[in-house]
């Protein structure tokens, strides 16, 4: 093992991150559809699912002190991953 430190491709971290928020936003949304019912309009459950990307990515950010990460660069990233999934997946 080499005794370098380790160092993070920014790139990289801000997709990993996005990418895992994205993966929970989709499946706190589910919940929150159960429990609430499908949003009026597509374009408020990607509101509904950017936030909860947010949420995560902030939570991950400072609990975990990733200090090194832009945390408004992963979640555009996040909102990217989001918006790119087509209505027709999600039942629109």
């Amino acid at each position: 093992m080499s005794s370098q430190p380790t160092e993070h491709d920014p790139s990289i971290v801000h997709e990993l991150i996005a990418g895992a928020a994205s993966y929970e936003a989709a499946q706190a949304y589910e919940q929150y559809e159960e429990a609430n019912g499908k949003p009026e309009s597509y374009e408020e459950a990607r509101v509904i699912m950017a936030g909860i990307a947010g949420a995560f990515i902030d939570r991950e950010v400072e609990t975990r002190g990733f200090d090194f990460i832009d945390t408004e660069k992963a979640k555009r990233q996040a909102r990217k991953n989001i918006d790119e999934v087509p209505p027709s997946s999600n039942g629109w």
